[in-house]
């Protein structure tokens, strides 16, 4: 019983986080519901006895969003002032919110103890054997069947990554910029000075 109630749980809040998502004006709530729809998701990866999928989830996804949110960010010319307002408006919202994850986790926790949602049964048929876990079934299908797909995925993520710093990375007004020239060329006696302060002087900037 407990595993029906978390798998309606899970899909049902990962279809609306998802929905939102899509619909929220603020990029930046938009990132916070997806990372919610990333969790809930996890969560129904656990009871199919997907505990490696969920843990990608949870580490690599949200790690990743948690980087798109400085991007989004820096890229963008946000008020801090309006946002610091808005976290003060919307708290209740939130600590509400972190209520329902951690209800969620408990009974995620209370369902994969009970046991998974039971999918099928192994007949032995597949190349990795009924007796290999998800995580070493994974493994060798990623660096056997799926090897240069995944070395692929791997490569455009890497372009992907040196694209964002390139459009992040723009002359800025009011911005000093990085002269690696000048720091390479900074000889031992120009890197500190060494004064000695009187007392009660204080140090000159």
């Amino acid at each position: 019983m407990i595993t029906v109630l978390a798998f309606y749980l899970f899909a049902t809040l990962t279809v609306l986080a998802g929905a939102v998502t899509i619909l929220a004006r603020n990029p930046v709530h938009s990132v916070l519901w997806l990372i919610v729809a990333f969790f809930n998701a996890a969560g129904l990866m656990v009871l199919v006895g997907a505990e490696f999928i969920a843990m990608l989830l949870v580490i690599v996804y949200v790690g990743a969003v948690a980087v798109l949110f400085l991007f989004v960010v820096m890229m963008l010319d946000i008020d801090f002032a309006q946002l610091r307002a808005g976290f003060v408006r919307n708290f209740p919202l939130g600590l509400l919110l972190a209520v329902v994850l951690l209800a969620e986790m408990g009974i995620g926790i209370g369902a994969w103890s009970v046991g998974g949602i039971k999918l099928g049964t192994p007949d032995g048929s597949a190349p990795t054997g009924a007796a290999a876990s998800n995580i070493e079934a994974v493994g060798m299908l990623l660096y056997s069947k799926y090897l240069f797909l995944f070395e692929a995925a791997g490569v455009l993520l890497l372009v992907a990554m040196v694209g964002a710093i390139v459009l992040t990375h723009r002359q800025r007004s009011g911005v000093r910029g990085q002269n690696i020239g000048r720091q390479i060329a900074r000889r031992p006696d120009e890197a500190t000075v060494n004064v000695k302060p009187e007392v009660g002087q204080g140090v000159t900037l």
